[in-house]
């Protein structure tokens, strides 16, 4: 894939490999939201029903302290993608970028021939022409279509996409996800065809945080001045300001090697001069490393704008270190990070449950024959936070060294509830047994609560099962003997 040109090899463009970068990401995008594994997708935040996938996983809303892994996750891969690509992911990842590509490159360019050529960016089409107006309503119509289909592909993310599909059918009911779509659909509109690259320079905070980041050793697309020579003098004006200013190179440094064909300067995005050094408005899109390839690949030389480090390029200290100590302390974090949320997920519970007191701390029946009864009553909210309607019950498991027995009174036998209800149950439990003797106090035993669904052979469920602990007051003696 590489073709040979006065013995130079001139490689795949960057522009070529980006666009594979966009193919996985678009595909990615549209594609894992359709992907079900046990009725899970891969991730899925559903305010409607108040559930979580992750990794395809159900959790429940009250299980949302896995959020703030996944941000600093997100946050920690970004910012080391940062320190040693700079700024790969606007370049490579980004919507904003994918979606420029997609209207510029493509639908402007390719399709309609509005531009006349991918490699200049900076010289807009002439709209004075009646076939150009034509064409600049088409191309916004097309990706009017398209930025339809990112906000339905947004909204798949925290609607499931046959829930949103079924939800379409009837319109009326679900103006709230529709207006949402469409507010995605105009914003984009707005951004791609007529804010463009401005987001990047003027609105989008990351390129602010990107100078803080970098090191010496941070990746990023370079010109060479040592062979190409110093294109821009600092000249200070009368206001003291330094202002840079474009010098006529071959007639002050003939042995310089840049032709000043500007290449690199139409191809850019973002409208900045390469030769200039770093900007906060580079994106590391690598289209002026390619035009300088291809300009000095015909002169038989190695391309004078090349995607490498201040200390390899501008100090020349040496080869750039790509895993120093600042990028292994990201990969150690992101992996450690990885590991407790993985640990964390597979301790979620299949069912919700919380325990209360109720404010009666016991109540004492005394029987004819000379018997008594001892009850406790709690309030019980659970919630299944499975798909499907189960039954739950639950085991009173007393100390190991308890003399008699804790029984369930209320509920008497198994009750049904359904997925993402929460079901309030009064349980009593009972003894007729003198647990303990104690003649001055009431008694707090701590007991656990084994809760459980049972499955379809009516057994314990193995999987929807939570332990929670609380306590059994056990009056003292004189309360025992009491007459009632």
């Amino acid at each position: 894939m590489s073709d040979k040109k006065k013995g130079i090899d001139i490689p795949t463009p960057w522009r070529i490999k980006r666009y594979y970068a966009y193919a996985l990401a678009t595909v990615f995008a549209l594609v894992v939201p359709w992907i079900k594994i046990n009725g899970h997708q891969f991730f899925l935040l559903s305010f409607d029903k108040m559930k979580l996938d992750l990794a395809f996983v159900q959790f429940d809303m009250q299980e949302l302290y896995l959020m703030p892994f996944l941000l600093m996750l997100m946050f920690i891969t970004i910012f080391g993608m940062t320190v040693m690509g700079g700024r790969v992911f606007c370049g490579w990842v980004c919507p904003q970028t994918v979606f420029r590509v997609i209207y510029r490159d493509l639908i402007e360019t390719k399709l309609l021939k509005l531009r006349k050529r991918i490699g200049n960016k900076q010289k807009d089409p002439d709209m004075s022409l009646t076939e150009n107006k034509v064409k600049k309503v088409i191309a916004v119509l097309l990706w009017s279509m398209l930025a339809i289909l990112a906000g339905a592909d947004f909204m798949w993310w925290f609607i499931p996409p046959e829930t949103f599909f079924a939800y379409l059918a009837d319109p009326s009911e679900h103006m709230t996800m529709i207006g949402f779509v469409l507010g995605v659909a105009a914003f984009l509109i707005y951004d791609i065809v007529i804010l463009k690259e401005n987001f990047c320079v003027y609105v989008c905070p990351y390129s602010r945080v990107q100078s803080v980041l970098y090191d010496e050793h941070t990746v990023m697309a370079l010109y060479d001045e040592h062979r190409g020579g110093k294109i821009y003098d600092n000249v200070q004006n009368v206001h003291h300001k330094i202002v840079t200013k474009q010098k006529d190179l071959q007639a002050v440094d003939p042995t310089a090697e840049c032709t000043t064909c500007e290449k690199c300067v139409t191809v850019c995005p973002t409208h900045i001069d390469i030769r200039k050094g770093l900007q906060l408005e580079c994106i590391n899109c690598l289209e002026c490393v390619d035009a300088c390839t291809t300009v000095m690949g015909k002169l038989g030389k190695p391309s004078l704008v090349t995607w490498s480090s201040d200390y390899e390029i501008v100090d020349r200290k040496g080869k750039t270190k790509y895993f120093r100590p600042k990028i292994i302390a990201y990969m150690v974090l992101l992996v450690g990070l990885m590991a407790a949320l993985a640990y964390m997920s597979t301790t979620k519970e299949h069912m919700l449950l919380n325990i209360n007191k109720e404010t009666r701390l016991y109540s004492v029946k005394h029987h004819s024959n000379g018997t008594f009864t001892v009850e406790n009553s709690y309030v019980f909210l659970l919630q299944n936070t499975e798909n499907d309607d189960m039954k739950f019950f639950f085991d009173v498991i007393p100390p190991k060294n308890m003399k008699g027995k804790i029984r369930i009174v209320k509920p008497a036998r198994p009750f049904r509830v359904v997925p993402g209800v929460k079901k309030k149950k009064i349980v009593t439990f009972a003894t007729n047994d003198t647990l303990v003797d104690n003649t001055r106090k009431d008694t707090i035993i701590p007991i656990t609560i084994h809760a459980y669904a049972l499955d379809k052979d009516g057994k314990p469920s193995k999987i929807v099962s939570v332990i929670r602990h609380t306590t059994f007051v056990f009056p003292k003696e004189s309360v025992l003997n009491a007459a009632e």
